[in-house]
């Protein structure tokens, strides 16, 4: 079982779980949206505002952060396979700036892409639903 923390406030966020659900035939991820009411109290170990900074996993009782989260999830539900390579060793240093910057302009990019930059808390963030 694969436990992942995203941010459900991010048009792009949640575009990426609603991907992620999909695949996930066999429920073997826990999605976990950072501003549910309960997550500070059900995972203490995960940290707020480092989960709000890089995406966050628990993979076999081990803390994976950006893209090894991600890595882990899409190998978790056999798809996209080209994400592993992003954990190579010389691509690995540049995907990680990569993600970095992305993740810290991923309300800027959402808004690009989907014209909304954020959802509200509590909120469905149904982009499809954008500009209609």
């Amino acid at each position: 079982m694969l436990t992942i923390f995203y941010d459900g406030t991010c048009p792009l966020c949640a575009k990426e779980m609603d991907a992620l659900r999909a695949f996930d035939a066999d429920k073997q991820i826990l999605f976990v949206d950072v501003h549910d009411a309960h997550f500070r109290t059900n995972y203490s170990q995960i940290d707020f505002n480092e989960a709000m900074r890089v995406l966050h996993a628990i993979h076999n009782g081990n803390i994976l952060k950006g893209l090894d989260a991600t890595a882990a999830a899409w190998r978790t539900v056999g798809k996209k396979p080209w994400v592993q390579s992003l954990r190579w060793p010389v691509v690995r240093w540049f995907a990680d700036i990569t993600y970095v910057l992305f993740a810290r302009n991923r309300y800027r990019l959402s808004w690009l892409l989907t014209g909304q930059s954020q959802c509200q808390v509590g909120k469905s963030c149904d982009i499809n639903q954008v500009n209609k």
